[in-house]
C-alpha cells in the first residue's frame, strides 16, 4: 500500500483521541481559571500550604521554590523539590491550593516507596528513549521494508515503552489528587465547602493525562496497522 494511502486512511484512528486531548486541555485551563478567582477561606499561599504538608508528613528535607512558567508545576524526585509556578507559589486561591498539595502528594509517594510511582520512574529512561526514536525507526523501517524492515518492529518496542509509561501515569497522579484532597482536609488547610472545588481542578487535570494516554495507545494501533499494511 502506498505510504500516502496508508496514513490516509489509518489517521482516522488517532483523531478522536486527539480531538479529545484537545477538549482535555480546553478543560483544565478554563476551571482552572475559574477557581483561580475563588480565594481559598484561611488565605494561605501555595507554598505555604506545601511547605506544611511536607513538615506534617515528617519530609522536612523536601524543598518548596517557584518554578517559572504558567502550570509547570512538578516534583522533582531526584532533587527532592517541590516546584510551583509562581501563581500557584504565590496564589491563595482553590486552584493553587490543590495544584499545591497534588505535587506534595507525589513527595509523599515517593518518601512512602509508592509502587506505581517507582514503576514509572523505572520506566522513565525506556520512554524517554522510545519517544525519540521509535518515529525515525518506524519510518526507516517502512520506507525501506525490503532491507530494513525489521526497523518497523524495533520502533513499535521501543514506542510501546512510551505507552505503557503513559499508562503507569494514570494510577500516579489520580493517587495524587486523592491524597491532596485528603491532605488539605485532614490538616485543616480548607473547609468542607471547598473540597469540591479543589477535586474540579485536580480531576479536569487528571483529565489531560487520560488524553495523553489515549493518543499514545491511538498510536500505538495505528503503527502496527501500518506494519501490516507494508507487509502485505
Amino acid at each position: 500500500m502506498p505510504f500516502f494511502l496508508a496514513m490516509d486512511t489509518t489517521v482516522l484512528l488517532v483523531i478522536p483521541a486527539m480531538l479529545f486531548a484537545l477538549y482535555a486541555q480546553s478543560k483544565v485551563r478554563s476551571t482552572y481559571a475559574r477557581f483561580s478567582r475563588v480565594p481559598s477561606f484561611r488565605g494561605l499561599r501555595g507554598a505555604d500550604v506545601a511547605r506544611t504538608l511536607l513538615d506534617r508528613a515528617g519530609l522536612h528535607g523536601v524543598r518548596v521554590e517557584m518554578a517559572p512558567g504558567h502550570l509547570t508545576d512538578h516534583y522533582d524526585p531526584r532533587e527532592q523539590v517541590v516546584r510551583l509556578s509562581q501563581p500557584v507559589y504565590a496564589g491563595s486561591s482553590l486552584a493553587a491550593l490543590g495544584i499545591a498539595a497534588h505535587e506534595t502528594g507525589h513527595a509523599v509517594q515517593h518518601a512512602s516507596g509508592y509502587f506505581a510511582l517507582n514503576l514509572r520512574n523505572s520506566f522513565f529512561p525506556l520512554a524517554q528513549l522510545g519517544s525519540s526514536m521509535a518515529m525515525p525507526l518506524f519510518l526507516l523501517g517502512f520506507l525501506f521494508a525490503g532491507t530494513m524492515g525489521v526497523l518497523m518492529d524495533i520502533g513499535i518496542l521501543l514506542f510501546l515503552f512510551a505507552v505503557l509509561f503513559q499508562v503507569i501515569t494514570l494510577p500516579v497522579e489520580y493517587n495524587a489528587s486523592s491524597r491532596a484532597v485528603q491532605l488539605l482536609a485532614e490538616n485543616g488547610l480548607i473547609v468542607r465547602d471547598e473540597e469540591a472545588g479543589v477535586r474540579s481542578v485536580l480531576s479536569a487535570a487528571a483529565l489531560t493525562y487520560v488524553a495523553a494516554t489515549a493518543v499514545a495507545v491511538s498510536s500505538l494501533l495505528r503503527l502496527l496497522l501500518l506494519r501490516g499494511s507494508r507487509r502485505q
